[in-house]
């Protein structure tokens, strides 16, 4: 039809002007297409309200841009194999697990870690300090190679790896004397290794090294600390079975029920659910491991298990802020389902500061 149009509209243009004194030209009075009639336009307007009434209701019930037949409102049709009406389209990936990470990767390498800390413990209990030594060390690998790439802050690397050893080492023969002795030690050495690279950025360089001296070696020497004594097994199993059942707890209780975001500014999955598993198990490890292996009462297990939860818990919210704050998700790859050493550490570190404590005080050795 438009074909013919335009051969009228071409002959059209080739007629000369019409006599005024003939008679009209039949060609000269082309008209547009007749409208349709009103019966049909009032059909056609019909069905068209019914069609967008129908999905402006698919999409209000939906709560997404979606109709109820998965067709996006902008018309496009939905990705192949994607749920209709989700306002979602099908990636290659597959839905992200609640769990947050590869759940059979996190597992069988925290069965390695423990089945590793256990033998050493059952064998020859010193050699648990050699474990300590081996994880802090690689811990501020991570941590200080994060601070350079993400913050622009050159920690002290070689003072803090010495210092660091020498404050697990040094708290085996000599207790806190001695780690707080090498704590001060490397500080004084941070201090002077940054002293060539001039004024700029001294502060904060110097700032990140005594933060990574202090938050990884000191805490892990409390942790050292608890296995010269006699009972030295018990004391380190009880302090681990605590913050194993506190994390554990914590993350059934939470995958399984949790609906309140404890900090959802800082760890959005860490729900009140959560952290009450967590007291639940933590508390009962407690009860169980002091009065079993460490010949106490269950009143004192329960406020170390109380308290393991409670520094557990600031361990894990105080590493996600400091994620949070250098913009990363984990610390380091190095295992698989867990991240980095510091990923595993988080919870640890705080909770062997406060084992040796209570434990200290319950328990004298």
């Amino acid at each position: 039809m438009s074909q013919v149009s335009e051969e009228r509209d071409e002959r059209v243009g080739d007629i000369p002007p019409p006599d005024p004194a003939a008679g009209p030209d039949p060609v000269s009075r082309l008209e547009p297409a007749p409208e349709p009639p009103a019966g049909q336009r009032k059909s056609e307007s019909a069905t068209n309200a019914r069609a967008e009434s129908g999905a402006a209701s698919a999409k209000a019930e939906n709560g997404t841009g979606a109709t109820a037949a998965g067709v996006p409102a902008n018309g496009e049709p939905a990705a192949s194999g994607g749920n209709p009406g989700s306002g979602e389209e099908a990636g290659p990936e597959k839905k992200a697990s609640r769990a947050g990470r590869n759940l059979p990767a996190a597992i069988g390498v925290g069965l390695l870690l423990g089945a590793a800390i256990i033998v050493s413990l059952l064998t020859v209990r010193f050699l648990f300090i050699g474990v300590i030594a081996a994880a802090i060390a690689v811990g501020t690998f991570e941590f200080s190679g994060v601070l350079r790439r993400v913050a622009d802050t050159k920690v002290a690397l070689i003072p803090v790896l010495v210092g660091g050893q020498a404050m697990i080492w040094l708290a085996w023969p000599f207790g806190r004397e001695g780690a707080l002795t090498a704590f001060v030690l490397t500080v004084l050495a941070c201090l002077l290794w940054r002293l060539p690279g001039g004024a700029k950025g001294y502060v904060r360089d110097v700032s990140g090294s005594v933060f990574a001296a202090a938050y990884l070696p000191l805490f892990g020497a409390f942790a050292a600390m608890l296995v010269p004594p006699h009972d030295g097994v018990g004391r380190v199993l009880t302090f681990l079975i605590a913050v194993v059942a506190s994390d554990t707890g914590g993350y059934i209780a939470g995958v399984l029920g949790g609906k309140h975001p404890m900090a959802p500014t800082i760890s959005p999955k860490k729900s009140w659910e959560g952290f009450a598993g967590s007291m639940i198990a933590g508390i009962a490890a407690g009860v169980l491991t002091i009065s079993l292996m460490l010949d106490g009462h269950a009143w004192q297990g329960a406020i170390f298990g109380a308290a393991i939860v409670l520094t557990a818990t600031l361990g894990d919210l105080v590493e996600s802020l400091i994620k949070r704050d250098l913009g990363i998700k984990d610390m380091g790859t190095l295992l698989p389902g867990h991240g980095g050493i510091m990923d595993r550490l988080d919870s640890l570190l705080p909770s062997a500061v406060v084992s040796w404590l209570l434990l200290s005080a319950f328990v004298p050795a």
